[in-house]
């Protein structure tokens, strides 16, 4: 199943494992958080969610990765 995130409009390929799934996905182009209900393999809702979880600066990540 694809699903189009509705920030950035790249197609989210979520796979079969997600037929029946309530929850959040991200979509690896643009990192927005997604809410979305599947049920039967059939899309029934998708938002942007509103728990968007703060991106680390450019020196906070480059003092995690030493």
């Amino acid at each position: 199943m694809k699903i189009n995130c509705l920030s950035c409009g790249h197609k989210v390929d979520i796979g079969d494992a997600y037929d029946d799934y309530e929850g959040q996905i991200k979509c690896y182009v643009c990192g927005a958080i997604l809410e979305i209900k599947t049920e039967e393999a059939n899309l029934k809702s998708v938002r942007l969610s509103d728990n968007i979880l703060p991106q680390p600066s450019g020196k906070e990540a480059l003092e995690r990765t030493r």
